[in-house]
């Protein structure tokens, strides 16, 4: 039978008709799929495998389009994750321990300073990231870093921003440069904002927030001089801090008296010994 007239063509059609099942279904689709469009196979067997190239390539184009779809989430996702970090500051992260970032900053720990010693230990050191060489200039937009540890383990980081650099930037310029990196803010303060305390002295204008169930990463302005400045801290770490400085003040308030007592004393007797040292001295 010569498949390349119309008559065979019909014949093939009506084939196609009497066939159920995967039969039936397959030449009906390959008909439907343009085969009238296309060069008439010649025999049996050329319609056989041309029939079987039609349905292969049409599953191929399937399967390239689920595998796409399939693969769109995971290539923006990676992206979101990274922007949801908040833990991390540059180089540094939260939960560090001390040794680490003095080592990062290249610090000693004479250049630590201890706040409070018992019951709990609260240590923090300021660091100044250095000037490119040759130059008067900062290389770095940031002036000065201070790093806070409870208990050998960083907990909080206060950034200082070079007030030449931020000069002319407004809170929402700020924002915007915060978000390239850190995403879209969790919060944004109303203006003018309250002062609130986030450190152990400082007092810090709040302006906007990036938070997550963990850490907390703060745009604040410095009430005072109206510079810009981050807090980065947390949020389990410094509830244990903020309550062992309430015991520790508590503590301190406590023993204050006796403290006292005991540095007059020895104020008088290091005075004792002085005389007795000029007594033994003293020429007229």
């Amino acid at each position: 039978m010569s498949l390349g007239s119309n008559q065979t063509v019909r014949e093939i059609e009506s084939v196609a008709g009497t066939q159920t099942g995967p039969a039936g279904i397959l030449i009906s689709s390959f008909f439907c799929c343009g085969f009238r469009k296309a060069r008439c196979p010649k025999s049996p067997l050329e319609f056989r495998r041309v029939l079987t190239l039609r349905i292969c390539g049409d599953m191929k184009i399937k399967a390239i389009g689920v595998l796409a779809l399939s693969l769109t989430p995971s290539l923006f996702a990676a992206p979101i994750i990274k922007a949801q970090d908040l833990s991390k500051y540059r180089e540094f992260s939260l939960g560090t321990n001390l040794a680490d970032v003095l080592k990062r900053t290249d610090k000693k720990l004479s250049d630590v300073n201890t706040t409070h010693g018992a019951p709990t230990l609260f240590q923090e050191f300021t660091w100044w990231p250095p000037r490119l060489p040759g130059t008067s200039y900062r290389s770095d937009s940031v002036e000065q870093v201070l790093f806070s540890f409870f208990n050998g383990e960083l907990y909080k980081v206060s950034v200082r921003y070079d007030q030449i650099s931020t000069e002319g930037l407004t809170a929402e310029d700020m924002m915007k440069s915060i978000s390239v990196k850190y995403g879209p803010p969790t919060s944004v303060a109303p203006e003018p904002a309250v002062t609130l305390s986030v450190g152990y002295d400082a007092q810090q204008r709040p302006i906007a927030s990036w938070e997550d169930s963990q850490y907390s990463f703060n745009l604040v302005r410095d009430s005072f001089t109206d510079r810009f400045g981050l807090v980065i801290y947390s949020k389990r770490v410094n509830t244990e801090a903020a309550l062992a400085l309430e015991e520790a003040a508590r503590i301190e308030k406590q023993e204050a008296p006796a403290r006292e007592a005991e540095r007059q004393k020895k104020q008088t007797d290091d005075r004792e010994l002085l005389r007795q040292k000029n007594q033994k001295s003293f020429r007229p």
